[in-house]
This record gives C-alpha cells, sequence and structure tokens, in this order.
C-alpha cells in the first residue's frame, strides 16, 4: 500500500522559526530606526526647497561639484550621493538577497514561491497600470518602471509611526517581499537604463569583483584591503556605463552568509550588522535629502491627478502594488493549496500589499534615470511619487487600525515568556523541559498562595477564639 500524504496544509504566512524570527526583528529594528530619519530627511528636504528663502540654497547644495575629473568623478553633491552612498544601501540589499537564498525563506523553493510570485506580480501590476494610463492618456512610457519598487524603510517607518503591532509573520513578508522586489529594481536598472557602455571599464570592474571573490575565498580580513577595492570597483562600474550601485549589490552577493561549526555568525551576517546602519542611518536619509526636494505648489499636486506620466505614477504605487502583491498572495496560495494561518485573515495581507505601494528610495532613482533629459518631468514624477506614498501609506495605516486589536493579542501571545527563560513560550510548547521549568513555576507559586491563605485562616481562627466579651460590647459568644 501507499503510504498516505500528510493531510496537515503548508501554511501560508504562518509562524516563523526562532532564528528567522530573531534575525527579522534585529533587522527590521534597524531598519524602522532608518525608516524614521528617512521620513524626517524627506519633510526637511521639502521645507529646504519650498520656503522661498531657501530654495536657492537648496539648488546650489544639490548641485556643487567636486570630485577627481580626470577619472570622471567630477559629480554634483545629489549625484555622489545617488551613485555613491546609495551603493552601500544596494550592498546591504545584495547581503540581505544572498542571506534568503541561502539560510533564509527562500532557500526552500516551496516557501520561496510566495515573496518571489507576489513580488513579481507586485511590479508587474504597477507596470501594467502605468503603462494602460500612459497610452489612453498619450504620455511618454518611460516611467514605466518608477511604480515597481517598494521602499521598506519607509514602510516600516509607517508601521513604527502608527504603532501597529504587527505579527512577524506578517513583517517577515514584507521584508523577504522587499528584498526579492530590490533584486528585480536591481535588474530593471542595470538592463534597462545602461547605454553606451564602456567596455574596458566594465571589464575592470569585473576584474575587481573577481579579486574580491578570490580574497573572500582565501579568508583574508582588514577592512583596509576591502574598502579600496571596493571604491576601485565602484569607480569602473561608474565609469562603464552600467549604474553603479550594481557594484555594491555585486559584491553583497559574494559575501558567505551560511555558518560554518563554531561560528556564532557568518561573514555576511556580521558585515550586514555593522554596514547596515550606515545605510539606514546616513546612506538612504541623505538620498532622500537631496532627491525628495521637489517644487510643491497647489498648480503641481493638481497637475499630478491630469499628466498621464505622474498619474500612472499614483496609481500603480497605490493601485497597481496593492493588486499585484495581494493577487499574487492569493494565487500562490490556491494553486499550491497552501492555507492563510489561522490567526490571519486576507484582509490582513491586503493592508500589508497597500503598504508596499509607499515606493521612495528606489522609485525616486528611477524616476531620475527614467527622465534624466527632462527636468521639469524628473521633478513631477518625484512629486507623484511622494504623493502615491503619502496615499499608500494612509489607505495602508487605515486598514492596519482596524486589525490593531487582533495584532496586539497575537503579538502578546508571541512574546509571552512565563517560563523567564529568554525563549517565547510558543517556540518551546513541544519541549518537556519547558513543561517542567512552567510546573516548577507553578508550584512555587502555588506553595506561596497556600501558605497565605493559612496565614489568613489562622488570622480568622485566632479571632474566633477571643474569650467572651473581649474588645465586644455584646452579649453572648464572640
Amino acid at each position: 500500500m501507499t503510504a498516505p500524504r500528510s493531510s496537515t496544509p503548508r501554511k501560508v504566512l504562518g509562524r516563523l522559526s526562532l532564528p528567522e524570527r530573531t534575525y527579522v526583528a534585529d533587522a527590521l529594528r534597524t531598519e524602522t530606526v532608518g525608516g524614521v530619519l528617512l521620513l524626517a530627511a524627506a519633510v526637511a528636504a521639502l521645507l529646504w526647497a519650498n520656503i522661498p528663502g531657501l530654495h536657492d540654497s537648496y539648488e546650489s547644495v544639490a548641485h556643487f561639484h567636486f570630485g577627481p575629473a580626470a577619472l570622471g568623478l567630477d559629480l554634483s553633491v545629489a549625484h555622489w550621493v545617488a551613485d555613491g552612498l546609495l551603493a552601500i544601501f544596494f550592498f546591504v540589499a545584495g547581503i540581505e538577497l544572498k542571506r534568503e537564498l541561502v539560510a533564509g525563506d527562500l532557500r526552500d523553493p516551496k516557501a520561496a514561491a510566495l515573496p518571489v510570485v507576489a513580488a513579481l506580480c507586485g511590479m508587474a501590476i504597477p507596470a501594467l497600470v502605468y503603462t494602460l494610463t500612459n497610452v489612453t492618456g498619450g504620455g511618454s512610457l518611460a516611467g514605466w518602471a518608477v511604480p515597481t519598487a517598494t521602499d521598506i524603510a519607509f514602510a516600516l517607518a509607517v508601521l513604527a509611526v502608527i504603532g501597529t503591532s504587527l505579527p512577524s509573520a506578517l513583517r517577515a513578508f514584507l521584508l523577504t517581499l522587499a528584498v526579492v522586489d530590490d533584486l528585480f529594481a536591481i535588474l530593471i536598472i542595470a538592463v534597462f537604463f545602461t547605454d553606451g557602455l564602456n567596455f574596458a571599464a566594465l571589464g575592470g570592474a569585473v576584474v575587481g569583483l573577481a579579486v574580491f571573490w578570490l580574497l573572500l575565498r582565501s579568508g583574508v580580513r582588514g577592512w583596509y584591503v576591502y574598502v579600496p577595492l571596493a571604491l576601485v570597483i565602484w569607480a569602473l562600474m561608474y565609469n562603464s556605463g552600467v549604474h553603479a550601485t550594481i557594484a555594491g549589490v555585486a559584491m553583497g552577493l559574494m559575501l558567505r552568509c551560511h555558518r560554518k561549526d563554531g561560528e556564532a555568525h557568518s561573514p555576511g551576517e556580521h558585515i550586514e550588522h555593522l554596514v547596515r546602519p550606515l545605510s539606514a542611518g546616513l546612506a538612504v536619509p541623505l538620498f532622500a535629502l537631496f532627491s525628495a526636494g521637489v517644487a510643491v505648489s497647489g498648480g503641481a499636486l493638481a497637475r499630478v491627478f491630469t499628466t498621464p506620466e505622474t498619474l500612472g505614477v499614483v496609481l500603480g504605487l497605490v493601485v497597481g502594488k496593492a493588486l499585484g502583491i495581494f493577487g499574487g498572495t492569493w494565487l500562490t496560495a490556491r494553486f499550491t493549496r497552501a492555507s492563510l494561518s489561522e490567526d490571519l485573515e486576507w484582509a490582513d495581507v491586503f493592508a500589508v500589499s497597500s503598504l508596499a505601494g509607499i515606493g521612495f528610495t528606489v522609485s525616486l532613482l528611477i524616476g531620475e534615470l527614467a527622465f534624466e533629459d527632462d527636468q521639469a518631468m524628473t521633478g513631477a514624477v518625484k512629486a507623484a511619487v511622494l504623493v502615491g506614498s503619502l496615499i499608500a501609506a494612509i489607505l495602508a495605516t487605515v486598514l492596519l487600525k482596524i486589525r490593531n486589536a487582533k495584532y496586539r493579542r497575537l503579538w502578546e501571545e508571541e512574546e509571552r515568556d512565563e517560563d523567564a527563560d529568554g525563549i517565547p513560550d510558543i517556540y518551546e510548547e513541544d519541549d518537556p523541559a519547558y513543561h517542567l521549568r512552567l510546573a516548577e513555576r507553578y508550584e512555587r507559586k502555588a506553595a506561596e498562595h497556600r501558605r497565605i491563605a493559612r496565614e489568613k485562616a489562622d488570622a480568622r481562627h485566632g479571632l474566633a477564639e477571643v474569650p467572651d466579651g473581649a474588645g465586644d460590647d455584646r452579649d453572648g459568644p464572640a
């Protein structure tokens, strides 16, 4: 006879393993702080660029050039930030992707199917929405890729501001989704926004990457070796015509992210821990400061909803992202016969899908690349990204607030640690040692309550034995 198949269905957005939960918590903590800084930088940029007395100084600083012209690196401050500092952000994205592929959810094809399909649909549908909007409105198709990206730091900052106790499974889904989203955004930049290749510089960058890989595999250590080499690789990649941030991704993917015997952390995890605060706390906020400074007025905001290119960006972020990610998740669950975790509802998936419509950092970058020869349209598209991200954030906030009481209960259940061993009880339910510790803890409490009960009973018994008339003016027994 054929052995019966397991009747337990695979769960979509089920509980994370303890190591994965710990990693996600650490990563999101840094990203949330960075997201708050990102919000602050975006607001500062808008004020700096729109206050009449300060606008000229914003333009002067953003377009101030410096750098060695002989090396092709005489760039403006805004250019240095977008192509230079943002490479750090993509370096961290490369490490995240490598870790997911070898140690995270993406190493299991069945588990990887959900975020990959959701991310692909979450990029394809916004691009389709943008294309249809511009075909019917007679606009330019050059910005089709602008609404395809999700800004994880900005999305998590919104979660931090509204105080939603989102369960770890939904947070991990958002993080993994953004990692896959970043990968495809990187491919879009590399394939569609590269022209006029300098093959000599590109060959030099490839050689530099090969040396970088050989040094890693040889066990060579020391920042003084890798940082100068990384700068050379970045400069060669920039001069090759390929967007320089690709160098950051390539180096991130080369790091080893699986642990060997005796290692507490892999090299990739260690370097990510060191570099992530630099990315989230400096690189991304500075990029926001010099990219989000667009002129905002009543007329400019009205044009966002009347110009095909900008309307396509707004609809792509708000409508396309939510429908794409939700539809991709539902289809994956439907055709793989997986069921949604019993703690969640499909409304929760839609709320997180709406949150993914916050496309800021990479959307602004792609907007600059797509319309680099039309400064007026670049500014309008940036304004559209800001408006679309704001609408998506408000929509997601309303949807998440509706379910916030449910989330808080789930969060408290995940965090409960009655045996005080530092591990949430929900991960120890099948461990006999956990139940023994809990029994001992309850027995100590029970013994304490029995002692208190005896003392109270003894006190009442003592009062009952007070002699007749003592302390009481009434006749009769006490």
